[in-house]
């Protein structure tokens, strides 16, 4: 099976959306080079779902891109899903999506779309290893990461921390209340307007 990675763009105090879910700058630095993350531009992690061909730093894209690349399913909660309409069933990395949502799939939702919606965060890991084979499951931060996190489940926590302080909001590990210890980073890289930060979960 693939690594389960937990990831999202954060503010340099732990915050991954504001209380009303906007982002601010969090996302800024997509948008602030001039190297595609993704060849062709088809894909791009925005909310419109539409695709925008993202160009960042040098730094950042040979940093992102293999990570992109690699992701074979992408776990999900069911609020960033209904914000973003779930990309329009076009993922930003990927092949499958698996949304924790007590909700079933809106009916008639692009049907030929690989998303998976299950209520259990256990459950959710399964299904998104059994999707993704050898390849990456990429957690988004918030609650629901903050639960997968909880129960053990994730592998390495991956950061893009902007030079941005909130000061409340939607938390990167969601109502997490219990200490983890994680491993040195064994990625730092400095984009611009963004630190890239990778750590291994201590077993």
């Amino acid at each position: 099976m693939g690594i389960v990675i937990m990831q999202s763009v954060v503010s340099v105090d732990g915050f991954i959306a504001d209380e009303k879910d906007g982002v601010g700058p969090l996302h800024d630095w997509y948008f602030n080079g001039d190297t595609p993350i993704i060849d062709g531009g088809e894909k791009g992690f925005d909310h419109s779902g539409a695709g925008s061909g993202f160009k960042v730093s040098r730094a950042s894209a040979a940093y992102v891109r293999p990570i992109w690349e690699g992701v074979g399913t992408i776990v999900m909660g069911r609020t960033l899903f209904d914000l973003v309409n779930g990309w329009e069933g076009r993922p930003p990395a990927g092949d499958h999506v698996v949304v924790v949502s007590h909700r079933p799939k809106p009916d008639g939702w692009h049907p030929e779309a690989s998303y998976h919606f299950v209520d259990d965060v256990t459950a959710a890991i399964e299904k998104a290893q059994e999707l993704a084979g050898e390849r990456i499951v990429s957690v988004n931060g918030g609650v629901v990461g903050g639960q997968i996190f909880a129960a053990g489940l994730v592998d390495e926590v991956a950061m893009d921390v902007v030079p941005v302080v909130f000061g409340s909001g939607k938390r990167f590990f969601g109502g997490i209340d219990a200490q983890h210890l994680l491993e040195d980073p064994h990625v730092v890289v400095q984009g611009d307007r963004v630190l890239h930060l990778g750590f291994k979960v201590r077993r």
